[in-house]
């Protein structure tokens, strides 16, 4: 049954392609493997000397061969979000079996990107100004600006491939890679195109954004010692989130479009809903109506009850005032089914990668459809008590489920949520 939307029939979205650059696995299927098995992705930060700081721990890809998506010539003038996206983007392509380089000039004018990063390569301008003023301006890059320019980020991904449909970012801080899978989601419905690769990439590890973040007091400074437990959603002691960097991407297609070349289809975009609560730059508002209202657009729109919803992917970013609220949220959103609703908190096993941390979570979603079994929350030894929801704590659990749904709150007020069906 379709989609209605005032008596007219929209047009079905599905995913036939995913890839993933996580800091817990190169790949789709080391990301998932290693999720399912509890690993952590946090270690010791090794881009740059951390001796300065407080933190010292964050979700790095490590292993990443940037050569082999960037060549030596290029590389001074694109940041690390740049590789890290093309990766994870052509492994959804391939996935998907799609060519784009045996693609007529028409045919790449039919696939578009929309892309969700909260920074860009906000870590490449930080280290212009770096060289700038350490007397370097020689070795500043000719590029400074286009790069630094957040748009460019999608027109790298773009050109990579020949891709010549939309070349859209989305940058609406954590939700950022929600907000453009909806968006993508509604270019789709529209007509306006068939086919759309979307989904996220940050890479925001350097010195003055962790500098930053240690201002704001939001990250945790415990567990430096111990990086694979500083992330620690829903706990008790919980001190703060964990910054990490990744990218994961999705080939979404036309329903019918899918079904007449054949394609795999690991799951429907079935809903989404966006609300603001015009609130605080940083602070969630303590009733959180506005995550739960975000939920409740999502589901109208995929025309399900919330009993109907059998997973879901938590924001969980570990700060005690997000993970308390989320709660919150999802109990006004669920009623009396949030007692009986298993969700997992991502984060605790990559910590927290920005505005890529939606996409990171249809992932999951989508992979655990796939194949029977949702990931756990780790280190969670104790819950808050304000935190008294079903985690999915410490080990992986199979589970069969129809619809999921995929929560991010954002800086700013942003609230997105994404609806999750299974293929038929």
């Amino acid at each position: 049954m379709g989609i209605y939307r005032s008596g007219a029939p929209v047009r079905r979205v599905v995913v036939t392609g995913i890839g993933a650059m996580s800091p817990n696995g190169i790949g789709r299927e080391a990301f998932w493997a290693n999720s399912l098995a509890g690993r952590s992705g946090v270690g010791a930060i090794s881009q740059f000397d951390t001796s300065g700081l407080q933190v010292r721990i964050a979700g790095e890809v490590t292993g990443f061969d940037e050569s082999a998506w960037v060549d030596a010539k290029e590389r001074p003038h694109v940041g690390r979000v740049t590789p890290l996206a093309r990766a994870a983007a052509a492994e959804a392509l391939a996935d998907a079996g799609i060519e784009p380089r045996g693609m007529s000039r028409e045919g790449l004018r039919e696939i578009g990107v929309i892309l969700g990063s909260g920074g860009g390569s906000q870590a490449f301008t930080e280290e212009q100004y770096r060289l700038f003023h350490t007397g370097q301006l020689k070795h500043c890059s000719v590029y400074v600006i286009p790069t630094s320019t957040i748009g460019t980020l999608a027109s790298e991904v773009s050109m990579y491939f020949g891709l010549r449909g939309f070349s859209h970012i989305v940058s609406t801080g954590c939700t950022s890679s929600t907000d453009a899978m909806g968006y993508a989601m509604r270019m789709i419905q529209s007509g306006m195109i068939d086919c759309v690769v979307a989904g996220g990439a940050d890479a925001p590890l350097a010195p003055l954004i962790v500098r930053g973040f240690q201002l704001m007091r939001i990250m945790t400074q415990r567990w430096n010692a111990e990086p694979e437990r500083g992330s620690r959603p829903f706990s008790k002691d919980r001190d703060g989130f964990v910054l990490a960097e990744g990218a994961w991407f999705f080939v979404l297609e036309e329903r019918e479009r899918a079904f007449a070349r054949g394609a795999r289809i690991y799951g429907e975009l079935a809903g989404y809903g966006s609300t603001c609560e015009a609130y605080h730059r940083v602070r969630l508002e303590e009733c959180g109506e506005e995550p739960a209202r975000s939920i409740g657009m999502a589901l109208e729109e995929a025309g399900i009850a919330p009993e109907a919803v059998g997973y879901l992917q938590y924001h969980g970013t570990s700060t005690e005032l997000n993970d308390r609220i989320e709660t919150a949220a999802i109990k006004l959103a669920f009623g009396s089914h949030a007692a009986r609703l298993p969700g997992s908190a991502l984060k605790s096993l990559l910590g927290h990668p920005q505005g890529a941390c939606g996409a990171a979570g249809v992932a999951a979603i989508l992979l655990a459809m796939r194949d029977g079994v949702v990931h756990p929350t780790i280190n969670l030894e104790e819950a808050d008590p304000l935190c008294d929801l079903d985690y999915v704590p410490k080990t992986a659990r199979p589970l069969q489920f129809e619809y999921a749904v995929a929560n991010c709150i954002a800086f700013g007020s942003k609230n997105a949520a994404l609806v999750v069906r299974r293929p038929e």
